[in-house]
């Protein structure tokens, strides 16, 4: 099936950048959809939860609502749009059939994987960074106590999230398959992770079940960077290792996905 992807060459070549940038177009020529919704849906949340809400609620762990909510938000645009990306783009080839151009190439499986991944995860980062900004609307200034640990927590989650998609886009065998995994899987562990609450205000039997939600993790990592420690359920560098070890993992588990060939050659 695949004449040149089992070469063991060195990613970041001619072809790696080639494909990358392919799919890094593909979403920056179409801002309206790709960037316009996240940030629409994220002035509704500010305004409702932020600003309406946030007046009653008025602060968790000594922070304001809405400074508390900004992470937590930051964190669901930006994982959300890595799987949407890396799922649809591998599904959508699949579908179309022209994705056996790539896998037909002389590009290894490893540069095929991270070319997918890394621009996805670039998606995410960026409506990260779009949504930070919708939040400093409402918040002045937005604090960044701990910006070398925002950068990782950023980069290893949306790479994370944007190597589950692979696997998604892989195994979905129409398009309802890929709502049901961001409406049904996606979505909940992210409302269940501290997005909008701290796990410590939970009874002690659901705060120790809310630890085996790695959301936990994720928004308590991007958290600590923007606030620091005291707004924090979760130590940050075990989040990070947790984290780190998980996306590696999953990473691989592309790889070996697409050298055995799975949902590629139906």
């Amino acid at each position: 099936m695949n004449i040149g992807g089992a070469s063991a060459s060195i990613p970041f070549t001619t072809g790696f950048r080639t494909l990358m940038r392919r799919e890094i177009l593909r979403y920056i020529r179409r801002p309206r959809n790709t960037f316009m919704p996240p940030l629409i849906t994220n002035v509704l949340y500010f305004s409702v939860f932020g600003v309406i809400l946030g007046e009653r609620v008025g602060t968790v762990l000594g922070v304001e609502y809405i400074l508390f909510l900004l992470p937590g938000l930051v964190v669901l645009g930006a994982i959300s749009n890595s799987f949407e990306n890396s799922s649809f783009s591998i599904f959508h080839g699949r579908w179309n059939e022209y994705i056996h151009a790539t896998v037909t190439s002389p590009l290894s499986y490893t540069e095929m994987v991270l070319a997918y991944v890394l621009s996805s995860a670039l998606r995410g980062v960026i409506i990260g960074v779009l949504i930070a900004l919708v939040g400093a609307v409402f918040i002045r200034p937005v604090p960044v106590e701990h910006p070398v640990y925002l950068v990782a927590f950023m980069a290893v989650i949306t790479t994370l999230f944007a190597a589950l998609g692979v696997i998604g886009g892989l195994w979905a065998r129409d398009f309802d398959y890929l709502t049901v995994m961001n409406q049904f899987i996606l979505r909940p562990l992210v409302f269940f992770g501290g997005v909008f609450y701290s796990i410590r205000e939970l009874p002690r039997t659901w705060e120790l079940v809310s630890l085996l939600n790695p959301m936990v993790y994720m928004v308590n990592g991007v958290r600590y960077g923007f606030l620091g420690p005291e707004a924090v359920d979760v130590g940050p560098n075990v989040a990070l290792v947790v984290l780190t070890t998980a996306t590696v993992v999953v990473v691989a588990f592309d790889i070996y996905l697409f050298h055995r060939g799975y949902g590629l050659t139906e």
